[in-house]
């Protein structure tokens, strides 16, 4: 990875001062307090950018268009932050892979620096461990993240040590996989029960985390890592484990659904009950005034100025639901279609609310009637809320939501089977749906959880790791599922709200071929960026095992 760059990246942030009515977004990162100088008042200043700067280039643009284009929720045929992944065309020049990758080290690096320094501190033990563990949280989700897109990649245990020596083999998928469980399981065992400042982790988010990542394995050691990916079956003891962790944040009452699902995407309630991961931007700012430190989504998916009151709004007609994903909601799943997508005949009074709001028709866009634009992340302008700014929608980024939590329940619960009706599963399930309006099931299968996951999370970023996790042991299900997305093929839709979907039948509007590529094997891993293969000559060879020097944590749920 661009080594230099990332030191650069450090050196930067230890410049800047967060300007936020958050004190602990208040403080200033620095690498520059080590040793005797290094105390418990200051080691937030450390922690800081895990929670922004350091995810920037994955946030900016990545976290949607790989999660949801790469899964087919979004489609834009004219931004290439989207439809490289949309279209199967991804390659090791893709702007976004490589803002990627170079962010998601960053985190790792950044998190095995600070670990590094406070552990060599003269700080109270117990405290050091909490602070090490906060770390270890943020450099085990990075490492999740990469070894998930590029397979095998190199793990950074000691900063000065690669500093040193930056070509190396990367370690296989297996070791970095474990190696990210390991960092959140010390994450579980020593972070605090309460966050110690609002928006900080605990070790319920740790717990929350590792009920994704146990599910994911679950697969991947069925397959025998990777060898069989049809092996058609997942890893009892994995799946007991993920049960377990998501019983320990269900029981642990830190966290709960909010009541109304749009609210969650309104900046009044960054700070809500469901929220057990976010990444937290600094509102007020601007593209001027504060990139690196935003959250820029706003400005990649508002269809025009009149959401954003400047011209930082590029969604346009070519940004927004694909046909495929449009019919994916329920007849009567109109709570979250509309807080997800801006249909015809929509209303929202909190978008230009100085002349009444918006009500999204012909009359604001040409296109409305044929097209839903982004509404999920879209929070309007400064004169609608002071925390908007050009390119900055105010809200934070979800990393992991209490609903996810429920799902994963239920779907450890269900594990080999084919379906269950288990009744906390179905508790836990049904209370996801019923928040959205709809009715309780009374059994539920795979196409009932993948189809849950797909809606209540589309736009977060989400749904191509669910449907990579399942790839791990039922491939050819999954490369069959994206080829059955008909990619290749525009469809021309209506819409009118709340939910009446239909294709056009107005030739003008008939279906557009294109080229896009067909989902294989190869599909499930990314292409590493060209620019780390010309510097890095041994990225792209055999990968090497990774020697383990600590033992694993066993006692997580005694």
């Amino acid at each position: 990875m661009k080594t230099h760059k990332i030191f650069i990246l450090f050196t930067l942030a230890a410049m800047f001062s967060l300007t936020s009515c958050q004190k602990f977004l208040e403080n200033s990162p620095s690498n520059s307090i080590v040793g005797a100088s290094l105390t418990e008042e200051n080691l937030p200043m450390l922690i800081t950018p895990l929670y922004n700067r350091a995810w920037f280039g994955f946030n900016d643009k990545f976290y949607f268009g790989f999660g949801d284009g790469m899964a087919y929720n979004l489609q834009a045929n004219y931004s290439d932050y989207v439809y490289p992944f949309t279209d199967l065309t991804v390659t090791g020049l893709t702007g976004p892979l490589v803002s990627a990758w170079e962010s998601l080290y960053t985190v790792a690096v950044r998190a095995t620096g600070v670990i590094q320094t406070i552990g060599e501190s003269s700080i109270n033990d117990d405290v050091k461990k909490q602070y090490i563990a906060e770390a270890r949280f943020m450099r085990g989700v990075a490492y999740w993240y990469l070894t998930s897109l590029w397979n095998d990649v190199i793990i950074v245990d000691n900063e000065q040590t690669f500093v040193e020596n930056p070509i190396q083999s990367g370690n296989f998928k297996k070791d970095v996989f474990e190696y990210a469980i390991r960092d959140l399981e010390y994450a579980a065992k020593h972070l605090p029960e309460a966050s110690l400042t609002q928006g900080r982790i605990n070790r319920y988010a740790a717990f929350g985390m590792l009920s994704r990542l146990y599910l994911a394995y679950s697969g991947y050691v069925a397959s025998n890592y990777g060898e069989n990916p049809n092996c058609g079956s997942r890893d009892e003891g994995y799946l007991e484990l993920a049960k377990k962790a998501a019983e320990k944040v269900i029981n642990s009452n830190t966290y709960s659904l909010i009541d109304n699902y749009d609210d969650l995407f309104r900046i009044e309630y960054n700070n809500n009950s469901e929220a057990i991961f976010r990444l937290r931007w600094v509102s007020g700012l601007t593209s001027e005034t504060g990139y690196g430190l935003i959250n820029t989504q706003q400005a990649y998916f508002a269809f025009g100025s009149i959401v954003t009151g400047d011209d930082a709004a590029w969604g346009g007609g070519g940004t927004g639901c694909p046909y495929d994903m449009a019919k994916e909601y329920e007849q009567d799943d109109t709570i979250r279609r509309k807080a997800t997508w801006m249909g015809n005949g929509d209303f929202y009074p909190e978008i230009n609310s100085a002349n009444g709001g918006l009500l999204y028709s012909e009359d604001v866009a040409s296109f409305a009637t044929r097209w839903l634009s982004v509404k999920k992340g879209v929070t309007g302008s400064s004169k609608d809320n002071p925390a908007i700014g050009r390119m900055n929608s105010g809200l934070d980024t979800y990393m992991q939501r209490y609903a996810e939590i429920l799902l994963n329940y239920a779907e450890a619960v269900m594990g080999n089977s084919t379906a269950t009706s288990d009744a906390l599963a179905l508790q836990y399930f049904n209370a996801v749906r019923e928040r959205a309006g709809l009715t309780a099931k009374e059994s539920i299968s795979w196409e009932d959880l993948r189809h849950e996951r797909r809606v209540e999370f589309c736009l977060e970023g989400l749904y191509w790791y669910d449907l990579l996790a399942r790839s791990y042991y039922k491939q050819q299900e999954v490369i069959n599922y994206i080829n059955n997305q008909d990619r290749g093929n525009v469809i021309q839709y209506l819409f009118d709200a709340p939910n009446n979907i239909r294709p056009n039948s107005d030739p003008n509007y008939a279906p557009q071929a294109r080229a896009v590529g067909n989902a294989t094997a190869a599909t499930f891993r990314l292409p590493y960026p060209e620019s780390e293969l010309m510097m890095n000559t041994k990225l792209g060879g055999t990968p090497v095992s990774y020697t383990f020097t600590e033992d694993r944590i066993t006692d997580l749920f005694d």
